[in-house]
């Protein structure tokens, strides 16, 4: 990294920007650093600069050193700066908008500023959900693996009903994907936690998310609302960009939607609003219009002529889609969290594991079938159906993938240059490329080999229709670019329009011929005059300083070219002299001018052809959708099949209907990892006798993987793909709620405990008895008494209220009694092996055996996990001591319990008893008063001595009676 830095080091020695008109520009700039999120560049032509705290940010994550960092000026104004070069500036923009979620800001010189400009203006904006100003800068040669989703949230005045109703909110969301231009609205009522809002988030994998800022007085509860939906967006991973209240207006989005809206959604010509609203029926939405508002004029949708009629707009139904939260992405490892280091090993998350897709828009596919698993279970069919075609026809899986999709170009990508005229003849040679390659596709797709003639016609409703129907449209622009472009000039990179196309051109492309082989000729002459021979030692090159010119290495000049009058010296390098003559100097700039003319009457053309090919955009639109959902169905197919064990179809039932059976589960990710062999386990979740079930065990046995296996597998099944088992059965789940390892979170106030809480309260009330809940290790934030507390009341609202299937993975060994609670409340554990201390002579060894069988483990050997991470011996035996005495305690507290009077004794005991213990009294009493009076005087007459010796003979006088009684028996041992 320091070589690649040198050069652009040299030249900060006279960096133009320590002039202090620059310094007092800079200073005057408002307060932005990484800190505050965003980072801010300057663009000076050839490089980029930063400075201040963005320089020291760049200096940590590009050149990962600070020598990089110079000052520019002297004392406390100097500022720090540092330089990238053009490459390395775009792939750190990149980085940061798409992997740490920050803002870009891109300044340029403003008009009239020199080489050493002092002054700068702001040229782009950008933001991880707004990638409008820079992706044609930043994706020119790298694909956009996910949709850049921005949304608009606009939250109800006031909650919907009375008493527990009260707390729910009416939510109206808008957004918009940029790079498809697709518009999308939703309205919906949600919880106080914002549960619906988080799962549409994820299901959208939102970057960005614009709610309103400022409050009137008496609106307190709309600020208690914002934060609690702040909170959300974080635990979501979403940049959070205030906007002004005023924006959350519908005044003009019935018009803007009519600009923006293509012909078929919209009437273009309508000006009154009830006719929008009637050809819009999105605008009918009580509270997403005004959302749609702000998100409009965020983006600036209107201001950019090459949207208009170019957008779609739909309805987003949150029950189409199973729901997920973000702890659920999390504990299922779907994928990388935003910001995180990407893992050298991509089968750490299941997107990495799934994705052996061979195109771009098929990643991206998959991206959103993975946080929106499907409910329906006939399309759940019909994705299982695809992959069992290609799973039990793997030549064409791999024929279709290695000779077709591998080489098809990210289409989406290509439409929307079309659509906003920066495309180029490249881009129209790509498309090119693709119409060569479509009958080979479907040739392949129709050489299938299936004996199921449902199978056959799925594939030709799925795909190969469609694609007859695109290959058809496309044929005419392959004959077009056949026409107008020289496809022979492809083989050298050169993407130009026939000669023979255009008379104009046809004259110039002779006459540059023309000057070629004069240039070759007084090569050869001079070849012949030197004696020197051509190409090995003379080289005729073009130098972008002096055009077409000679050179000859050093010592082949010497003596050669010195005065003599035909050769002209040009310049001398390491690399040799560059000289030239008066012939080949006038050849060269007749080649440089005529060039000039040729690019000159070939831009119109270009510009006419790039014109024909940007109106078939549609059908181009439509074939990346084909291709997206092939690769991804092939995709799925490809892991099935490679995987350590063979994937298999599982059976999937109605919402509902049927239990939840795996044979030989395995966790996905886990069994493809190097020097892992995974020992599988039996899940069996039956409707009334197992849905509820308790996992106890040791630390590192396995409760974990165990619990989140069955998540990740039941939502596998629903995006239609195999899943890692030896048969598999299911209902179809609305949603997978987890509560797993949550972190703390201090910078925003919220605590382990708090963050666990929050997940479960989400769970609770979003939860029904189609779910499937996993909890794992639920109330270890907090003290044990009440973590156990919470963990049962918890855990008796899910079985016995909610009804859901949940996995309950604890410590806490006594929540094993709730099966005597609820019949459909079982107990497992994981299966550990505990050496005999008498037999070795040591403190017992654990192996443990990673197997889940039936029972309750009656210890969690936390002990034995702290030897084997190698804690110092005395900590380890400080440890187990004070387990021992507070376990010793413990029994002690049962014991004693166990001994409480009157335990177990019949009433009938119990009274015969009393009976006892009343004629002993009114015998002592009787035998104490010596004066025949009431026994109250029995203190006056006989002393304490005389009284306690007439008790003890009446206990020896009623001894019989009371060792016959079992009462009266515990009541003495007691006391």
């Amino acid at each position: 990294m320091a070589l690649m830095y040198g050069k652009e080091k040299d030249d900060n020695e006279n960096e133009p920007t320590a002039d202090p008109g620059f310094l007092n520009f800079y200073s005057k700039l408002p307060p932005k650093s990484p800190e505050t999120g965003t980072v801010r560049l300057f663009d000076r032509g050839d490089y980029y600069c930063a400075y201040g705290a963005d320089a020291q940010y760049v200096a940590t994550h590009v050149f990962r050193t600070n020598s990089v960092i110079k000052n520019l000026g002297s004392g406390t104004k100097s500022l720090p700066s540092v330089i990238l070069r053009e490459v390395q500036a775009k792939t750190f923009l990149r980085d940061v908008l798409t992997s740490k979620q920050l803002r870009v800001e891109i300044w340029t010189p403003a008009p009239g500023q020199g080489k050493k400009c002092a002054k700068f203006e702001l040229d782009k904006e950008a933001s991880p959900g707004n990638l409008q100003a820079v992706e044609d800068l930043l994706f020119v040669n790298s694909d956009l693996l996910s949709a850049p989703i921005v949304m608009a949230i606009k939250l109800a005045t006031s909650a919907i009903g009375t008493g527990d109703k009260a707390k729910t909110k009416a939510v109206g969301i808008a957004f918009a994907d940029t790079s498809s231009r697709e518009l999308g609205v939703a309205d919906f009522v949600d919880n106080d936690l914002f549960s619906n809002t988080e799962s549409l988030i994820i299901q959208l994998s939102v970057k960005e998310a614009l709610i309103s800022t400022g409050t009137t007085s008496g609106k307190t509860d709309r600020d208690f609302d914002l934060n609690k939906l702040k909170a959300v967006l974080e635990r979501c991973g979403v940049v959070i960009t205030e906007r002004k209240p005023s924006e959350f207006t519908t005044r003009s989005i019935e018009d803007d939607l009519v600009r923006l809206l293509a012909p078929e959604a919209s009437l273009a010509t309508t000006s009154a609003s009830v006719e929008a609203s009637m050809a819009i029926p999105q605008l009918a939405l009580p509270i997403a219009p005004a959302a749609l508002s702000a998100l409009c004029t965020y983006l600036s949708l209107v201001a950019d002529s090459s949207n208009h009629g170019a957008y779609a707009i739909r309805t987003h139904d949150l029950s189409q889609y199973m729901k997920l939260d973000a702890s659920a992405l999390r504990a299922l490892n779907l994928t990388e969290a935003p910001g995180s280091v990407g893992a050298s090993n991509k089968n750490t998350t299941l997107h990495g594991l799934l994705n052996k897709c061979k195109t771009a828009q098929g990643t991206r596919l998959l991206g959103s079938w993975l946080k929106q698993p499907l409910v329906n279970l006939h399309e759940i069919v019909k994705r299982q159906d695809l992959v069992e075609l290609f799973v039990e026809d793997a030549s064409s899986k791999r024929n279709i993938q290695e000779d077709c999709l591998k080489y098809m170009p990210d289409m989406h990508r290509i439409s929307k240059r079309f659509q906003k005229g920066a495309a180029s003849l490249e881009d129209v040679v790509r498309v090119y490329q693709v119409v060569l390659k479509l009958p080979g596709l479907l040739e392949a797709l129709e050489g299938v080999e299936t004996d199921s003639d449902k199978f056959k016609a799925l594939v030709e409703e799925t795909y190969l229709k469609q694609l007859r129907e695109i290959n058809e449209s496309l044929s005419k622009y392959g004959e077009m670019v056949e026409q107008t472009l020289d496809l022979n000039e492809l083989d050298r990179h050169n993407y130009v329009i026939k000669p023979d196309y255009d008379e104009r051109l046809g004259t110039l492309s002779e006459k540059l011929q023309e000057i070629r082989d004069g240039l070759d000729d007084e090569h050869r002459t001079v070849g012949r005059e030197l004696s020197i021979e051509l190409d090995k030692k003379l080289h005729l090159e073009k130098s972008p300083n002096f055009g077409y010119c000679l050179r000859l290495t050093k010592n082949d000049a010497k003596g050669k070219i010195d005065g003599k009058k035909k050769f002209i010296e040009l310049s001398t390098t390491k690399s040799g002299v560059f000289f030239t003559t008066r012939t080949l100097k006038d050849l060269a700039a007749d080649f440089e001018e005529s060039t000039a003319a040729y690019a000159k009457t070939q831009s119109s053309l270009v510009k006419e052809v790039v014109n024909i090919a940007s109106t078939y955009t549609p059908i181009l639109e439509s074939l990346d959708h084909v291709l997206a959902h092939l690769d991804v169905i092939l995709s799925f197919a490809h892991v099935s099949v490679n995987a350590p064990e063979p994937y298999v179809r599982p059976l999937v039932k109605e919402k509902g209907c049927g239990d939840m059976v795996l044979k030989d589960a395995r966790h996905p990710c886990l069994e493809v990892q190097e020097d892992v062999s995974f020992i599988p386990n039996d899940i069996e979740m039956v409707k009334d006798k197992s849905e509820f079930q308790i996992i106890t065990g040791p630390n590192m046995g396995g409760k974990s993987t165990f619990i989140r296996q069955a998540g990740v597998i039941a939502l596998m099944a629903q995006i239609g793909c195999f899943v890692p088992c030896s048969e598999a059965t299911m209902p179809v789940f609305d949603s997978i709620l987890c509560r797993v390892g949550a972190g703390d979170s201090q910078l925003k106030g919220v605590s382990t405990f708090m963050a666990e809480m929050l997940e479960t309260a989400t769970i609770i009330k979003s939860a029904t008895s189609d779910s499937l809940i996993i909890i794992d290790e639920l109330g270890r934030g907090t003290s044990t008494y009440d973590g156990f507390g919470l963990a049962w009341a918890i855990s008796e609202h899910i079985a016995s209220q909610i009804r859901a299937f949940c996995l309950f993975a604890t410590h806490f060994h006594e929540l094993t009694a709730l099966d005597q609670e609820l019949s459909h409340v079982t107990n497992l554990h994981v299966v550990a092996h505990v050496s005999d201390a008498a037999e070795v002579g040591q403190d017992r060894d654990i192996t443990l055996l990673y197997k889940v069988e039936p029972g309750v483990s009656d210890q969690s050997f936390g002990i034995h996990v702290a030897k084997l991470a190698n804690f110092p011996e005395n900590v380890v035996k400080l440890a187990k001591r004070k387990a021992d005495e507070l376990e010793d305690f413990g029994h002690t507290e049962k014991e004693s319990e166990r001994q409480a009077p009157n335990a177990g004794v019949s009433p009938e005991i119990t009274e015969e008893g009393i009976e006892i213990v009343q004629q002993l009294l009114k015998t002592w009493a009787s035998e104490s008063n010596t004066d025949g009076e009431d026994v109250v005087m029995a203190e006056d007459d006989l002393s304490p001595e005389a009284q306690l010796e007439a008790l003890r003979n009446c206990v020896e006088q009623f001894r019989p009676q009371i060792e016959g009684n079992a009462w009266l028996q515990e009541m003495i041992t007691s006391l």
